[in-house]
């Protein structure tokens, strides 16, 4: 090799590949004219013992280290990242056999012929077994209709098909590998730039501006190879996890044009690209809400089942034999009958495989070395608390905090991985080596940017990772948030106003600290800063305050007839204090109400009785909103809250006029609930359908109808909710998506309104034979809600031209446009009438509700709007005697309205969701209490009377506020529990 370079010890020869490793490290250094591990260190900001202990041979650094080495010393990192891959698996197969045999001795080096939990690659194709049939007729269906969504259970072997079986099916097609990630079109942007050699800047605008443009761009990469010599025409693209764009992504509408651009580029009648994309089945529900995604998904999807027993016997023996291994037959009929009719045990499978070979006898695996490995049960975890047990107790914490965040906490679905930026960790010496020994084990997969769990069942096998993410739920969704807002202030480069105040401060500084990154507690101390100097205005405003009662005090003495303004001032002061008091008493008690229900009722209760403020009056309401589904029994930790079975869950609800019985559509099924005692619903009866969407009932309540995924009616009779029974079904032939369905009060017309721009009308007075009377046009984008009169002789639609059109329906064969209303400058989301017909209410994109006269149409006016929402208002609804109404929208705020007199609505309350952006609001009773449906499929009851909340209050609560409680919300109030003798 050459001289060594000074002070380096001499390699071992006997190390096997870390001598190879080791080696070649100290060549690159050597061909870069020896820097000193000083300048390296300046160059990579890695230590100078970190760096030399790399090239020393002794054990395999981590991948980022290797990179950064390489990277200073002027090497080829792609190579050196394939280097460091394949010793890693030389590494694994020579330090972990356990067997005993000269033969284990003899093959200590070799390439282990399974990939445990992690996904196969196209380079793996010669060791991928078992999936001929499925990756045969996967391939038959992308030559055929060129675009696949792919479901499956977590862990069906999804993302393996597709890159070990599909790939290597195209091999002259150039291929396109990605995960979605939290900014899908960006991703999309840096891989396509990438391979045209172009900067993505200018990509990620265009695609942002126009997604159809992701087509064009694939043209011109094909004309440009074609150019350059002989290739292939098209371009194959591959979306792994697409669950990602709903788990990750937070913009609604850059998830909407990633769609729209991978389903154009396949679909365009000149396309030059293949679309594969690979969804939990979980998520099925979460895809019919994409539009561009509804009118391929029937000819496009295909399931993932779980494999035959043949399948298993081959993928389990195939991979074995290719390396001159054998399974004992023993063995065999134990892996089938753990695996068979499993669909998520493949990754167990997988890894239980690899363990035992680990401990394989000469070239046999064997029964005893799966047993010793734990089985396909217990094999995963067995391999996670041996890593775990082998740390000292601040790794073990490093762990405990570094998984954790590597987890999506699922919305009502399973919680599923997070692809973490590397920047997010913090790279203490802790957090480096249990990366580094967690990577070795296989359980986390890292590169130079990322870091992500190998895969998504360990998060359900590993007993201790259930255990850490069921005890600090709550408190990991608040550190999620502070992640993402502390990201958001260093993209603005620190602006002040996105900093934390008030009860997000509050609750963030409950977080552990140790449990917080260098960046979170730089954020955090900036907003506690920020607290600090408006706590010191507020001081010094409360000084003068004091001043001018002191001075008033010295006046007493010099004349009797300032006592009383002096008394006066004095009572100023103190009422001021506690006023000041309990607004921040509320404000705790809004945060509170997830985690301590029955305390933030008494603090909100306690607030509001010493202060009568909107403040505290929302407060109150919110808290006792929160706790309002379930049994008033149901103890301290889950007061309020029934058991989640017994919950109503969907994405659209629909109840009938008298308010008794609610209808949850939740993909494929509708689920009725017994609403008399909306805190305790009782579940009724189920329907079933496919990819139901938009419901509604009859006035009378006995029939319901709804239009699936497909664009079909559906009939049931619901007379007896607890046994609904299907009435018909028959195609709408809409063109494009059915955003919406309304029933007129007579219940013998409905009307269904669609993305093809048209509204149908039909005749359902025969529920059993429904047939169409007419179709409207006019709009001139996709038609969204739509709604009848009070009196069925209008009907009013939104749409995405921003009007709102009402039509003339008294004869539903032959309707009419009676006006148009302008004004709005969005997408129409949401309308409903006042009960009396005079009015309409109408929600859109442009964060506004507007309110119209429409007493003498075809004349009508704009009576104004309703104060604005802070992003797009979602649903709006009036109750049924007309004095109230409700808004609702994506910013998670539920405004509620005194509608007494219509020309100047005056807010009832304003109300925050906890549960986050709220998509549906629908009155229950006449009594004002409603429900509001989140988009994560939860249902929140409300009532906004203070009078009965004031005397529901008590009812909820279960264990009286104690003394040190109270000092700490009401500080230098008399202890006054709201609620006393409470047990």
């Amino acid at each position: 090799m050459g001289a060594l370079p000074r002070g380096e010890i001499p390699l071992d020869p006997d190390a096997g590949p870390l001598f190879e490793f080791a080696a070649g490290l100290r060549k690159l250094r050597e061909q870069a004219g020896r820097p000193t591990y000083r300048d390296l260190a300046r160059k990579t900001h890695y230590g100078i013992a970190t760096l030399s202990s790399a090239a020393a041979g002794r054990q395999l650094p981590s991948l980022a280290v290797t990179l950064a080495y390489v990277r200073a010393c002027g090497g080829d990192e792609r190579e050196w990242k394939l280097i460091w891959q394949r010793t890693a698996d030389a590494c694994t197969g020579a330090d972990t056999s356990t067997g005993t045999g000269p033969e284990n001795r003899r093959t200590s080096g070799a390439t282990p012929p399974y990939v445990g939990l992690a996904t196969f690659r196209e380079a793996d194709a010669a060791f991928f077994f078992g999936r001929e049939r499925l990756t045969g007729a996967l391939v038959e269906h992308l030559m055929e209709k060129r675009i696949l969504v792919l479901f499956g259970a977590s862990g069906s072997g999804k993302s393996s098909v597709l890159r070990a079986g599909v790939l290597p099916a195209f091999p002259d097609v150039p291929s396109l590998v990605f995960t979605p990630g939290p900014n899908p079109l960006e991703e999309c942007a840096a891989r396509l730039a990438a391979r045209a050699g172009i900067a993505p800047g200018p990509v990620h605008a265009e695609l942002t501006a126009e997604p159809r443009t992701f087509h064009r761009t694939v043209r011109q990469i094909l004309a440009m190879q074609q150019e350059e010599g002989p290739s292939a025409d098209e371009l194959l693209v591959v979306v792994d996890q697409f669950e990602e764009v709903f788990t990750l992504c937070r913009d609604a509408r850059e998830r909407e044009r990633f769609v729209t651009a991978l389903v154009h580029a396949a679909q365009a009648p000149d396309s030059r690209t293949r679309v594969a994309i690979a969804v939990r089945s979980d998520f099925y529900t979460h895809c019919t809400r994409l539009a561009a995604l509804v009118d391929v998904l029937p000819h496009a999807h295909h399931p993932v089942g779980p494999m035959t027993a043949e399948e298993l016997r081959a993928a389990i023996v195939q991979p074995a034999a290719r390396s001159r291994l054998t399974v004992e037959s023993a063995l065999l009929t134990t892996l089938i009958a753990d695996a068979h009719g499993r669909p998520g045990a493949l990754p167990l499978l997988s890894h239980a495989l690899l363990e035992t070979w680990k401990r394989r006898r000469g070239n046999a695996l064997t029964l005893a070395g799966y047993r010793a490995a734990g089985g396909i049960e217990g094999a995963l975890g067995q391999t996670a608390e041996e890593f775990h047990t082998a740390l000292n107790d601040s790794r073990q914490q490093a762990a405990r905090r570094l998984f954790l965040r590597l987890v999506a906490l699922g919305e009502g679905t399973e919680d599923t991985k997070r692809r973490v930026p590397r920047q997010e960790l913090d790279s203490t010496p802790d957090t480096e080596f249990v990366l580094e020994q967690a990577t070795r084990a296989r359980l986390l997969t890292a590169d130079a940017d990322h870091v992500e769990i190998t895969h998504e069942a360990l998060i359900r096998c590993w007993p201790r990772l259930g255990t850490w993410l069921d005890q600090d739920r709550s408190q990991e969704r608040l550190h999620r948030a502070l992640t993402e807002a502390t990201t958001l202030w260093e993209s603005l480069n620190h602006d002040p106003d996105t900093l934390y105040r008030g009860v997000r401060l509050a609750a963030a500084k409950d977080l552990p600290r140790e449990a917080l990154t260098a960046r979170e507690r730089a954020f955090l101390d900036a907003s506690e800063a920020a607290a600090r100097q408006a706590r010191e205005r507020d001081r010094r405003r409360l000084r003068r305050l004091r001043r001018l009662s002191g001075a008033l005090a010295a006046l007493l003495v010099c004349a009797v007839a300032t006592a009383a303004f002096a008394v006066r001032a004095q009572n100023t002061l103190t009422r001021q204090r506690n006023e000041a008091v309990a607004l921040r008493a509320a404000d705790e008690a809004v945060r509170l109400s997830q985690h301590k229900p029955s305390l933030a009722v008494q603090i909100a209760l306690a607030a509001y009785r010493q202060t009568r403020h909107e403040r505290t009056r929302d407060a109150l309401l919110n808290t006792l909103s929160v706790t309002s589904i379930g049994p008033a029994t149901a103890g301290p930790e889950r007061s309020g809250r029934a058991p989640l079975q017994h919950t109503p869950a969907g994405h659209t609800p629909a109840v009938p006029a008298d308010g008794r019985v609610l209808a949850m559509a939740d993909g494929s099924k509708i689920v009725l609930w017994d609403m008399k005692n909306p805190r305790q619903p009782r579940r009724l009866g189920t329907t079933e359908g496919a990819g139901l969407g938009p419901i509604q009932f009859t006035r009378d309540g006995n029939t319901l109808l709804g239009v699936d995924s497909e664009g079909t009616l559906r009939l049931w009779d619901v007379t007896d909710p607890r046994r609904p029974r299907a009435l018909s079904k028959r195609p709408t032939d809409h063109s494009g998506y059915v955003y919406s369905v309304a029933v007129r009060p007579d219940g013998r017309v409905a009307a269904t309104g669609s993305y093809d721009d048209t509204i149908r009308l039909w005749d359902i007075s025969d529920p059993a034979r429904p047939r169409m009377l007419d179709q409207l046009t006019g709009h001139d984008g996709d038609v969204k809600p739509v709604v009848f009169s009070p009196d069925g002789k209008t009907l009013a639609s939104g749409s995405n031209d921003h009007d709102v059109r009402i039509w003339d329906v008294s004869d539903p064969r032959h309707a009419s446009l009676v006006a148009r209303l302008t004004g709005h400058e969005h997408f129409v989301d949401a309308l409903a009438y006042s009960p009396n017909g005079r009015t309409l209410l109408s929600g859109s994109d442009d964060h506004t509700a507007r309110l119209w006269d429409i007493s003498a149409l075809p004349g009508h006016s704009g009576l104004g709007r309703l104060a604005r929402h802070t992003d797009i208002v979602t649903s709006v609804a009036f109750a049924s005697h007309g004095r109230t109404a409700v808004t609702v929208g994506i910013d998670g705020v539920v405004k509620a309205w005194d509608m007494t007199d219509r020309t100047r609505p005056v807010p009832l309350a304003n109300l925050t969701n906890p549960r986050g952006t709220v998509k549906e609001v629908r009155y229950l009773k006449a009594d004002g209490t409603f429900l509001t449906v989140t988009a994560h499929h939860g249902v929140q009851i409300w009532y906004t009377d203070v009078d009965r909340a004031l005397a529901d209050a008590c009812d909820r609560v279960h264990g009286t506020i104690t003394r040190i409680q109270w000092s700490r919300y009401f500080p230098r109030l008399a202890y006054a529990p709201p609620c006393p003798h409470r047990l």
